[in-house]
């Protein structure tokens, strides 16, 4: 049955308003944490490493969840996969409250990540299945307030939960997306999917090795990253052969897909090392306390969440390069300013966070537009799903390697002249290394994408003249 395209629309816009609630509950359960690590760590006795791991392993399954449940929208209607969803975040949150000991910590976090990774995949899927490509930048745009004003909001109430309370009280905050469930249940669609096998076999090979590498890359073991090396070559004969893979080897033959999702790769892991590292830097260099670093953090995401809907706008008139190029300069500022100001005031920190942030919610909503316009109808669903694994894998990566680096407490080595203390050398050299890479990835963007988008504009204008 045909949907009526008013209709869609009419639902599009509503979904989306409730999608920017969803997305902000669930990026703060995400964030908020970053805040209290250091608290967390005290109470454990844990390294930066070891307590990097309530991000990490909710990043590992949220990740492998996102491409799951984007299969899984093929066949299953949107409305029970979100239903099935939002009920595993609550159990997860529940196990995460009365959490006593560090393992029921982890195991409330992978819980509450099975269930929360069916958010970023209706996410990327309702903008593109409710919305016109040209439309899609501002859909996107819209998306990501939600994100924005999760990163803005979250540390303030980590920090006066943790304050005031203890920490756990956290994941209480997480069984508010359950308000939004009937909503979701009235107006997402009802529409029967086409049944089919589902690839369990491809599914839990690609789950082991993502959790093996990122486990080799936190732990500094080879054999580890031989098993996960065996693992993701047994994943891939998996798909080359199933007669239903789980992935469908045909969709990375689409070029610019398959170059998309690198790019985002990479910019995503330099991205997330904002929120990761300034918790960890303000608390153990500047010695502020949860409620303070949150403070330091509130003005970035406060921008950022003003800002987002019109870097979709940007890229729906401009093109998705010139919002790309807009957020790698921002970024590059933020990571060398950040790089020079580590051990100045906080107010200098909270100032280029905003650069730096900004830039984030930019390139986030430049990727996940550029990746969606290679995409086909019939690869809609998983490969958005892919696109928000990756992005999650990526985050994942970032935290862990970052962790270890951490470890290695300070440095020696400095790459920017302006810092003088050299407890602060670590995270100078992490900044400016960061802006390094933005630099180069902007590059790579603009070979595969941007000549073809500046081709097309030529195109269109030498038409236009002629005619």
């Amino acid at each position: 049955m045909q949907t009526n395209p008013s209709i869609q629309k009419n639902n599009g816009e509503l979904l989306l308003g409730i999608l920017v609630f969803t997305l902000i509950i669930s990026v703060m359960n995400a964030t908020m944490f970053n805040v209290v690590l250091p608290t967390i760590s005290k109470q454990f006795q844990l390294s930066p490493s070891q307590v990097s791991w309530i991000i990490t392993s909710y990043m590992i399954v949220y990740a492998i969840g996102s491409v799951t449940y984007g299969k899984l929208t093929d066949r299953y209607s949107l409305k029970n996969l979100l239903t099935f969803g939002l009920l595993f975040f609550a159990i997860g949150s529940v196990v995460g409250l009365v959490a006593i000991q560090y393992w029921m910590v982890i195991v409330g976090r992978i819980v509450q990540a099975a269930g929360a990774s069916v958010i970023p995949a209706i996410a990327m899927i309702v903008p593109v299945r409710y919305f016109s490509p040209e439309r899609r930048g501002r859909a996107l745009g819209t998306v990501a307030i939600g994100y924005a004003i999760g990163l803005a909001i979250g540390p303030i109430i980590a920090g006066v939960v943790s304050s005031t309370w203890n920490w756990r009280v956290l994941f209480v905050i997480s069984l508010l997306s359950l308000l939004t469930l009937p909503i979701y249940r009235k107006y997402l669609d009802d529409e029967k999917r086409v049944v089919s096998k589902m690839d369990f076999i491809g599914g839990s090979l690609l789950a082991g090795t993502v959790a093996i590498l990122l486990l080799a890359l936190t732990n500094e073991n080879i054999w580890l990253v031989l098993a996960g090396t065996i693992s993701f070559a047994f994943f891939l004969l998996r798909i080359r052969y199933a007669s239903a893979p789980f992935i469908n080897p045909a969709i990375f033959r689409n070029k610019p897909f398959s170059y998309g999702l690198i790019i985002t790769f990479v910019m995503v892991g330099i991205s997330f090392a904002i929120p990761f590292i300034t918790p960890q830097l303000l608390s153990s260099v500047h010695h502020l306390s949860p409620v303070f670093i949150g403070m330091v953090m509130l003005p970035s995401a406060l921008m950022a969440a003003f800002l987002g809907r019109r870097g979709g706008k940007l890229a729906d008139e401009k093109g998705n390069p010139i919002l790309v190029y807009t957020a790698a300069a921002l970024l590059i500022i933020g990571f060398i300013c950040l790089s020079s100001v580590v051990g100045m005031s906080p107010v200098f920190i909270a100032i280029f966070l905003i650069f730096g942030v900004l830039g984030q919610s930019f390139m986030q909503i430049a990727m996940s537009s550029t990746v969606s316009r290679t995409l086909s109808k019939e690869h809609i669903g998983v490969g958005m799903g892919l696109f928000s694994m990756i992005t999650f894998i990526s985050s994942a990566a970032s935290t862990a390697a970052i962790g270890k680096v951490l470890d290695s407490g300070t440095s020696t080595v400095r790459l920017n002249p302006i810092p003088q203390n050299s407890t602060t050398l670590v995270y100078s050299n992490i900044f400016l290394a960061l802006a390094v890479l933005v630099a180069v990835m902007a590059a790579l963007y603009y070979v595969q994408f941007g000549r073809v988008a500046n081709m097309a504009k030529d195109e269109k204008m030498d038409s236009e003249s002629v005619a």
